[in-house]
């Protein structure tokens, strides 16, 4: 009787939910996504808490709190539910929980939105050299053209190129062999109307073990934003969501990793930036391992209460060709920017046994490149590119 109930419930405010458009309305609905869990006598279910502008907080109601946020996955771990479940306390195998609950989550959020029915397709590989990844596509959707979301859980030696990217980075590296775990997700997702931002997330975990058995591990990751045309009250929401989430950790990260960003996300050649920014931050080891994997996993939550309020209000805004055209050109930049200056697609192609389908999901469908593209002055077009061109300070701080 009780699994009646929760089943209709939900229904009916999944419902209330889907018909309703959340942006700059005020809500305090609660959204029930999964049953209820019983361990060891106490109940507990998971909820999204929405708050104004649909801010959506993952939460656990009960004393099982913790328990309750194991949800479902795409496909089987990689290392092994047996494994997983006999190392609980190890950092590898609950970062790698981690990454296959939020991979599963964004999955079935996007799955959602899509209007007729279009689903994930679950790419399941391995690596001789050791690990595999899972990696989810959707393409030619109504509301998403090419949406990626992959996880990989690698090990092995570390190739001569990514030692040398990481000393360059300051990492202290012993000669020889150098045994590495890492594992992380990644998304890219590129929307078909041109008023729905292109985002963008990966947070990971990595491991080195020198000759004499000295391990030295950092976390690392972000969150950004691409929009094609401007629209304010959506950069400020991103930035506002990722910055509650830096918050509750430490009052100085959002500052500091938004900053980095703007850097990071930098296209030389053009002189622009990628998009209106987020938050990054690598080589990530303190306070402690525990303090950095509770930020790492705050963030990750947050990708889905800063992006899909926006998909909402947006994916069914009328648009014409002159919009089209425009995505596909700033679509021309996104790419340049992954195969030129990104760290993550140059350590993924330097790897031996790199799987370069799952590597290059980033890419889009469809981009566009034209000789010396200037908009006219006062388009929207000149708009976006002048915020590009500068690093805006969305939250007044």
């Amino acid at each position: 009787m009780i699994f009646k109930i929760l089943r209709s419930k939900t229904r009916l405010i999944t419902r209330h939910l889907h018909s309703a458009s959340f942006i700059g309305k005020p809500t305090s609905v609660i959204r029930i996504i999964g049953t209820t869990v019983c361990i060891g006598g106490a109940t507990a279910a998971i909820a999204y808490h929405c708050l104004s502008r649909n801010e959506v907080h993952m939460e656990a109601v009960g004393s099982a709190a913790k328990f309750a946020s194991l949800s479902r996955y795409m496909a089987d771990p990689i290392s092994g539910r047996q494994m997983l479940d006999a190392n609980k306390n190890d950092m590898k195998c609950r970062m790698e929980e981690l990454v296959m609950r939020i991979q599963y989550d964004f999955c079935r959020s996007l799955e959602a939105e899509e209007n007729f029915g279009k689903k994930f397709l679950v790419d399941r590989w391995e690596r001789k050299e050791g690990g595999g990844g899972i990696t989810c596509v959707l393409q030619d959707g109504d509301v998403f053209e090419k949406a990626g979301v992959n996880i990989s859980v690698v090990h092995g030696n570390l190739p001569k190129g990514a030692i040398q990217q990481m000393r360059s980075r300051g990492k202290q590296l012993a000669d020889g062999e150098l045994p590495f775990f890492a594992v992380g997700v990644s998304a890219v997702i590129h929307p078909r109307n041109p008023f729905v931002p292109t985002i963008h997330f990966n947070y990971r975990y990595f491991e080195v073990t020198d000759s004499t058995g000295q391990r030295q591990w950092w976390f690392g990751g972000g969150t950004d934003l691409t929009p094609y045309y401007l629209n304010e009250e959506d950069a400020k929401h991103f930035h506002r969501t990722l910055k509650e989430a830096c918050d509750s950790h430490d009052a100085t990260y959002y500052p500091k990793f938004k900053e980095w960003c703007d850097k990071y996300f930098f296209i030389p050649h053009r002189n622009e930036s990628r998009g209106v920014g987020g938050i990054f931050f690598d080589d990530l080891d303190g306070p402690d391992a525990e303090q950095a994997f509770d930020f790492v996993s705050s963030c990750a939550h947050s990708v889905i209460p800063s992006y899909l309020p926006l998909v909402r209000e947006h994916k069914n805004d009328p648009y014409g060709d002159r919009h089209r055209q425009w995505q596909l050109l700033r679509r021309g930049r996104y790419v340049e920017f992954n195969l030129i200056y990104d760290r993550g697609t140059k350590f993924g192609l330097y790897t031996p046994g790199a799987r370069y389908e799952s590597i290059l999901m980033s890419l889009p469908l469809n981009a566009r490149w034209e000789y010396m593209n200037i908009p006219a002055q006062g388009t929207e077009e000149a708009l976006i590119t002048e915020v590009l061109k500068k690093p805006k300070n969305w939250l007044n701080l």
